[in-house]
């Protein structure tokens, strides 16, 4: 092994474990946990785990919690995660509206913004919406105190220490543990090179970077869009690129449903699940043995484009009788048990195919009358476990409302923060 490999491979490691322990510090919330039950729960040793939480404590990441009472000796100082020493915006870039959130570290929204959009406008006007959306969102980080350590903006950080300084991130910290965390989120799922100063507010820079969901099909990897669903010329545009030049910072693109779906889980959704989302359109995120399941090339969870009635009305995907067209046609109706009918059969097939554990749903179109969803999906599911002789599948309305898929985006850059491989 060339001196080279050895000290790259020594890096990641560094990385990794560093994450683990801030993942533990996030777990242990405002109670706080010691060195010890760190060591005990890594696997490090507690002169490793000591350098560590040092170094994190320096940077800011990491603060004493108070004393905790031990079996023998004298009483442990238990540490606490700093959730306002980073931040990272989601936004959900959606057919007709664009919304971003602020996140702390810890997951909590800090800040928020909504505003029209016209995905069929074209990318000079998208990618403008989203930059004043972002701006405006992350504008809200000036409220949280972010202190000394971290350069006013983006652009100071630039001037003061060179374009490799937002390469590796807003604060000392995060540097090792942070944005090359999320720089390597799907190996090329952020631009190499450095990244040009953005238009970011004064105070934001904690901002770790930004994830960034729409509507699919497209490509994870390469943050590069294919023929949106009704909006076929968006095929083949960098999205990732554009929005990281214009902002400054690490940008990840995934589809909507993905990035719902991956802050599920984050929040506590455990085991295998569907998270199916209707909207503007109908989709499915997919939790596998509680890993966000993409596919090889992002086109998981196409959910509204299986077809369930031969030669039946068009879709705007250019097939017939899909889902999505069968239940939005329903929905312009005002047919809500019908719509609710054809979800369900839907979801059947999922449930059939990968014997999950529940099915959740969301998007505006479920957020108003959330009931009848429930009740209709769950009554094909119940039909389908008496023919099979199963038991029922679960059916509940996923939690955080219409923030979920902007909160899951954020989570995309979060993640890997975290030791967490899904963002």
């Amino acid at each position: 092994m060339s001196g080279a490999g050895a000290g790259a491979n020594l890096l990641a490691l560094r990385s990794h474990n560093a994450a683990l322990v801030l993942d533990l510090l996030r777990a242990a919330g405002s109670d706080g946990i010691s060195r010890l039950e760190l060591a005990e729960r890594t696997g490090l040793t507690p002169q490793a785990v000591s350098k560590i939480t040092a170094r994190l404590r320096e940077d800011g990441l990491a603060a004493e919690a108070g004393r905790r009472a031990s079996t023998g000796g004298k009483p442990r100082t238990v540490l606490r995660l700093v959730p306002e020493a980073g931040h990272a915006v989601g936004v959900h870039l959606d057919r007709d509206e664009v919304r971003a959130v602020l996140v702390d570290l810890r997951g909590t929204v800090v800040g928020e913004r909504r505003a029209a959009l016209d995905l069929g406008a074209g990318a000079g006007a998208v990618l403008t919406a989203v930059t004043e959306a972002v701006r405006a969102t992350a504008a809200d980080a000036v409220r949280v105190p972010v202190g000394d350590a971290v350069p006013a903006t983006v652009a100071d950080a630039v001037r003061a220490t060179g374009a490799d300084a937002v390469r590796a991130t807003a604060t000392k910290a995060v540097r090792a543990t942070a944005t090359e965390a999320v720089r390597a989120t799907a190996t090329e799922a952020l631009p190499a090179g450095p990244l040009p100063a953005g238009p970011l507010p004064a105070h934001a820079g904690s901002l770790l970077g930004v994830g960034v969901a729409l509507p699919g099909p497209l490509d994870h990897v390469r943050g590069v869009l294919h023929r949106v669903t009704g909006f076929p010329e968006w095929d083949g545009f960098p999205l990732r690129e554009a929005l990281a030049e214009r902002l400054g910072v690490p940008v990840v693109v995934d589809k909507d449903t993905n990035a719902a779906a991956l802050g599920l889980a984050a929040g506590g959704e455990g085991g295998s699940f569907a998270y199916l989302h209707l909207g503007t359109g109908l989709g499915a995120g997919l939790v596998i043995g509680g890993s966000v399941h993409r596919g090889a090339r992002t086109g998981a969870g196409e959910f509204g484009h299986q077809v369930i009635q031969l030669d039946g009305p068009p879709c705007t995907c250019g097939d017939r009788g899909c889902v999505e067209a069968l239940c939005l046609g329903a929905v312009a109706r005002g047919d809500v048990e019908e719509a609710a009918r054809v979800l369900g059969a839907g979801a059947a097939n999922l449930v059939g195919l990968l014997d999950i554990d529940v099915v959740l749903l969301g998007g505006r179109t479920v957020a108003a009358t959330p009931e009848a969803y429930v009740r209709g999906v769950g009554a094909v599911l119940g039909a389908r476990a008496r023919r099979t002789g199963e038991d029922a599948v679960p059916v509940r309305v996923a939690p955080g409302g219409g923030r979920a898929v902007a909160v899951g985006a954020a989570q995309l850059v979060l993640g890997p923060v975290f030791g967490r491989g899904d963002g």
